[in-house]
């Protein structure tokens, strides 16, 4: 067997063990999955709007984002997606894309025939009930970042997304929820929260002076963790991560 800490699919069997342990048979087929690895630069498409994917694409390194461009050429980005991520699951069930996603930094990603998802997670019962969880998981995340968007004002905005993107990479251990890298620009920030870039500028100027952040380029220092979440009036509940032993209490 290869060693799961070493194997190119370990992000993908780490983020599935969030959801439900996996034996160790369980965890070798999902290893054993038969993929292609291509490094791809930033604002590369991983997958396109109206595309038929043959294949589902995990994140094994780097950040990559979903977006929907309207008709007047505004987009959209409706999630930011980080190693072990699958991105675009559901394409292995629905067929037709319904958004694009695109590299958000440098990535290497696994790209898996659709065939053999379908095949993994009607084998192996379990792996598919972890997967459909993952799946869930993301549509709790679109729906909390629907109510960001829709109901809350600027600064609450953008420290609800700061709170979310830290916990994240530190439930799966890649950073510290009060010191991380948040590899976006301005104009990626205010496509993911509805605001111009203008005014995130503005805005995290201001939670700056409020002491609540210190930014340094794509750096993000958190000064106090409790006045940021009570700032964006975030409550972990919807990504579900509670009562793993990889998120600290």
């Amino acid at each position: 067997m290869s060693s799961p800490a070493q194997h190119t699919m370990s992000p993908f069997v780490k983020k599935l063990q969030l959801w439900r342990p996996l034996t160790p048979e369980e965890q070798q087929a999902v290893l054993d999955l038969p993929h292609q690895i291509e490094d791809v630069l930033p604002n590369r498409y991983l997958v396109r709007e109206g595309d038929r994917p043959n294949h589902s694409c995990l994140l094994v390194e780097g950040f990559a984002f979903r977006q929907k461009v309207l008709v007047d050429g505004s987009r959209s980005i409706s999630a930011v997606h980080m190693k072990g991520d699958m991105v675009d699951l559901q394409n292995s069930l629905l067929g037709v894309a319904d958004h694009s996603v695109q590299a958000l930094t440098r990535a290497t990603v696994a790209f898996i025939p659709v065939d053999e998802i379908r095949r993994l997670a009607f084998a192996f019962p379990n792996v598919g009930l972890a997967m459909w969880h993952d799946t869930l998981v993301d549509g709790s995340v679109f729906r909390e970042w629907i109510a960001n968007i829709a109901r809350r004002e600027a600064a609450a905005r953008l420290s609800h997304l700061l709170c979310e993107f830290g916990l994240r990479l530190e439930a799966i251990g890649l950073g510290d929820r009060l010191s991380f890298e948040l590899p976006m620009t301005q104009e990626q920030l205010a496509d993911a929260t509805g605001l111009t870039a203008v005014h995130v500028n503005r805005t995290l100027r201001e939670l700056d002076e409020r002491g609540l952040i210190d930014r340094s380029k794509k750096y993000v220092a958190v000064a106090d963790w409790k006045k940021l979440e009570v700032a964006g009036g975030f409550d972990d509940t919807y990504l579900h991560l509670r009562d793993k032993q990889t998120l600290l209490p």
